[in-house]
């Protein structure tokens, strides 16, 4: 495809048509029972609707045989370029408008979620280059570097991946972008689909510490549509006067600050090292906005940051990216790397539910299961996802497994998921240690969270799985 100069009234056009795939995917979501079973978001499914049609699939059957493509080539190229823009956007988010917690509340209540999550996160690694290694190299030829594709796209997500494809190409693998992305819709299924199995099994058996006290889940929360009046809510607060600066405006300034220092951070670190030239800006613009938050705090201005409103800026970049990613994944990469793919993912899935049934009832004091099923949403779909789970067995969050969770998420977020070692992990295995120190270094983590946690008095090697008041 041709790689037309960039055109702000074309990348605008664009913009407006992938608006129009979101409403068509809303649409779709409101009508279709099997999305609204699957709690799909509309943008995943405008993104598939945008890839149908796109030049790989029925666009390329147009071209052949009517002489046009439904989505032209410029159009696809401008779409293409925004996750990489977008996904710094949501990272630098994640923080401002988050109050710290002191570090000993912080390890007190979230330390055994936290040790059962690098235990997880980091499985994901060891699991993938073992298969990898041992299986899908030997008969499909398959690189090392197709093992990350595991924890960027279930633990990191749709984001992850899109901000990753970069790295993915600078390092020699450019389907790893396609792959992440297609890994990332698998596992939002997986999430859905095994965590409602997990649930129903845990609620039988007497693993559940609150039954579900609401008559399934509320349609409106199925059909993403809210009906007037009592369940509607504001979606953010006004800090700062419109006469002087339009709150939006003021919180994208925010954001901006913190992209800003990720940049400058970004230009320290691939000066560093010519093998880090390949690291992304994402996980840095995160610091960037932690730094901001942490600095404001200091000063007592973080009471004019209201993350309703964050989480709005974050939400639209979000939806826009996983859209615009879906819709330009280049299936042509996918279809060659098809074996390897399905086996990785079912081994992915089988790491996934022996995490939460088997290791989740002997690291957690308490309330196993919650913290668990939380975790397995988490790690295979979405932070969303796995508080989606918690509130159908807890419904009134008394488990205090939200809390726990929400405090885990402000120290691992930063490091996988989307973090660092996200971030550094390919680099690692290509050019730094390669693929068998690597598992070696997944396994030692692994283990060290884990000696924290029986060093902690969190770990039960008999545990009482039946829930006892």
């Amino acid at each position: 495809m041709d790689n037309p100069e960039f055109n702000i009234e074309n990348l605008f056009f664009s913009v407006c048509v992938l608006s129009l795939f979101l409403l068509i995917g809303k649409l779709m979501r409101v009508k279709i029972r099997l999305f609204q079973t699957l709690f799909l978001p509309s943008s995943i499914i405008a993104g598939f609707v945008a890839l149908a049609v796109g030049p790989f699939m029925l666009g390329a059957l147009t071209q052949k045989h009517l002489g046009f493509a439904i989505i032209p080539d410029w159009m696809f190229q401008q779409w293409s370029r925004l996750p990489g823009i977008l996904i710094n956007i949501v990272f630098a988010s994640l923080f401002l408008g988050v109050a710290i917690p002191r570090p000993r509340e912080l390890w007190r209540v979230g330390g055994p979620q936290l040790c059962f999550g690098v235990v997880f996160g980091m499985g994901q690694y060891l699991v993938a280059l073992l298969v990898t290694l041992l299986v899908l190299a030997p008969l499909f030829g398959t690189p090392a570097i197709f093992a990350t594709i595991l924890e960027v796209g279930f633990s990191g997500g749709h984001g992850t991946a899109a901000g990753m494809a970069e790295t993915f190409t600078k390092l020699g693998f450019p389907a790893g972008g396609a792959l992440g992305q297609m890994s990332a819709t698998v596992g939002i299924l997986f999430a859905v689909v095994f965590g409602i199995v997990l649930v129903n099994i845990a609620i039988k058996k007497g693993y559940c510490a609150c039954l579900n006290e609401e008559k399934g889940i509320p349609i409106y929360k199925r059909t993403g549509l809210i009906p007037e009046p009592h369940e509607r809510f504001s979606i953010a607060t006004a800090t700062v006067a419109a006469e002087a600066i339009e709150p939006l405006t003021f919180h994208f300034g925010i954001i901006g600050i913190a992209v800003l220092l990720g940049y400058g951070m970004l230009a320290m670190v691939q000066g560093m090292h010519q093998v880090l030239h390949a690291f992304p800006l994402f996980p840095l613009a995160m610091i960037g906005g932690i730094l901001v938050q942490g600095v404001s705090m200091a000063f007592k201005m973080d009471h004019y940051y209201d993350r309703d409103t964050f989480d709005r800026i974050l939400g639209i970049s979000l939806d826009m990216l996983v859209i615009s990613a879906i819709a330009t994944i280049r299936m042509n990469l996918f279809y060659e790397n098809l074996g390897p793919f399905l086996i990785l993912m079912s081994v992915g899935l089988l790491w996934a539910i022996f995490c939460t049934v088997v290791i989740a009832p002997r690291m957690f004091p308490e309330f196993w299961f919650e913290r668990g099923i939380t975790e397995f949403g988490m790690q295979t779909g979405v932070t969303a996802m796995g508080l989606l789970l918690l509130r159908i067995v807890d419904p009134l969050y008394r488990t205090g497994t939200a809390t726990a969770f929400g405090f885990k998420q402000m120290i691992y977020e930063p490091f996988l998921g989307g973090g660092l070692i996200t971030a550094l992990a390919p680099i690692l295995i290509v050019t730094v240690l390669g693929p068998w120190p690597a598992v070696l270094a997944s396994a030692l983590i692994m283990a060290t969270f884990f000696l924290i946690a029986w060093f902690s008095g969190w770990v039960r090697f008999k545990p009482r799985l039946k829930y006892e008041d």
